[in-house]
C-alpha cells in the first residue's frame, strides 16, 4: 500500500515540473446539486489532466540506463499525452501505444510532442504490444500499475487535503485505478474519516468487475470514454480501492456527457466525459449520505474537443 511518505516524496520530486492546480468552491455546482461543492481543477494541469504528475514522478525516478533505453506507455489518451510531453521536456525518447479509438486530438498531441506512436485495434491489444516492447528493452511507464506513478497521482489528494475546506465525500473517476488509489491514500492519511467514492462509466467497469470477483479480471471496454477504458485493473490498484474506497458507482455514457455540459454551464469549466461522470455520481452520493454532505470533485481532465462533445451530445439527444 502506498503511504503518505511516498506521496509527499513524489510531491517534492515533481515540484517545478507540474502545476499546483486550483482548489475552488463552485457556487454554481453547489446550487445545482443542493450541497456545498469544492472542485480540484486537474484539467488545468500540464497536458490537460492529472496524468502529468505520475508520468513526471516516474521519469524522474529512473536511472540513466533506463532513460537511455527510451520509455514506453500504453494509453487511451491522457497518459500518452502526458508521457510524450513530459519525456520531451526531459529530453527522453518516448514511444506511446494507443488504440485506434483514442481521440484524434490525443493522437495529434502525442505526435506533436515528438513521441513515436503505435496504434492498435483495441485497448487489450495495445496492452499486449506495450508488454512486448518492454520485453524488447524499452522502459515501461505503466499508467496505473506502478507505485511511483500512484504516488505521483496521489499528490492530487495531498493538495486537495491541504487546500480545501471541510469535506465529507470526495468523488474520483476510475480507469485503471491509479488516480483514486493515490488520492484515497493521501486523503485518508490527512483527513481520517473522509469518504472516497469511485466513478466509472458503463462499459468501462474494470474496477467494479474486480470488486465483484474479489480481484482483477479482464473486461471488454465498450464505453465512449476511452480515457477510462482499461481492460483490467491491477492488483495494486484493486487493493487500494477495496481497502480505502467507500463504493464504486457507475453512470451511463449519456449522463457523463450531460455532466460535461453541466460543468461547462454551471462551473464554467470545459471537461471530458471522464470528469463529466462525476456529476451524476454526485447525485447518487447525496441520495446515500443525506443532509450535511460537503462534496469534493477531482475534475481529472479536459482533453475533449468542441466537436467531440457536440457529436456525443447530438448522438444522445442532449440539448
Amino acid at each position: 500500500m502506498i503511504g503518505i511518505s511516498e506521496i509527499e516524496a513524489a510531491a517534492e520530486r515533481i515540484a517545478g515540473h507540474v502545476v499546483r492546480t486550483p482548489t475552488l468552491r463552485s457556487f454554481g455546482l453547489s446550487e445545482l446539486l443542493g450541497a456545498p461543492v469544492t472542485t480540484k481543477l486537474e484539467l488545468l494541469q500540464r497536458t490537460g489532466s492529472f496524468k502529468a504528475r505520475g508520468a513526471t514522478a516516474k521519469l524522474l525516478s529512473l536511472g540513466e540506463t533506463e532513460l537511455a533505453a527510451g520509455v514506453v506507455a500504453v494509453s487511451g489518451g491522457n497518459h500518452g499525452i502526458a508521457l510524450a510531453v513530459m519525456a520531451a521536456a526531459l529530453d527522453v525518447k518516448a514511444t506511446v501505444v494507443m488504440p485506434r479509438s483514442a481521440p484524434a486530438r490525443s493522437v495529434a498531441l502525442v505526435e506533436a510532442a515528438g513521441a513515436s506512436l503505435r496504434l492498435t485495434d483495441d485497448m487489450p491489444s495495445a496492452f499486449a504490444l506495450v508488454n512486448r516492447l518492454r520485453d524488447e528493452g524499452l522502459t515501461l511507464v505503466h499508467p496505473f500499475d506502478d507505485p511511483v506513478v500512484i504516488a505521483g497521482q496521489g499528490t492530487v489528494g495531498l493538495e486537495f487535503a491541504e487546500d480545501a475546506g471541510e469535506l465529507t465525500d470526495v468523488l474520483v473517476s476510475i480507469g485503471g485505478g491509479g488516480l483514486i488509489a493515490g488520492v484515497a491514500a493521501a486523503l485518508h492519511a490527512r483527513r481520517p474519516g473522509i469518504r472516497v467514492w469511485g466513478v466509472e462509466t458503463e462499459g468501462a467497469e474494470a474496477m467494479s468487475a474486480a470488486l465483484a470477483a474479489g480481484g482483477p479480471v479482464p473486461v471488454t471496454p465498450s464505453s465512449i470514454v476511452t480515457t477510462l477504458s482499461a481492460p483490467a485493473v491491477s492488483q495494486l490498484t484493486y487493493d487500494h480501492v477495496s481497502a480505502l474506497v467507500t463504493e464504486v458507482l457507475t453512470v451511463p455514457d449519456r449522463e457523463a456527457v450531460r455532466g460535461c455540459l453541466d460543468l461547462a454551464e454551471h462551473a464554467k469549466v470545459w471537461t471530458e466525459p471522464a470528469a463529466g461522470c462525476l456529476l451524476p455520481a454526485a447525485r447518487q452520493v447525496l441520495e446515500r449520505v443525506g443532509d450535511g454532505a460537503r462534496l469534493g470533485l477531482v475534475v481529472c481532465g479536459g482533453n475533449a474537443t468542441v466537436g467531440e462533445i457536440a457529436a456525443w451530445s447530438e448522438g444522445f439527444g442532449l440539448r
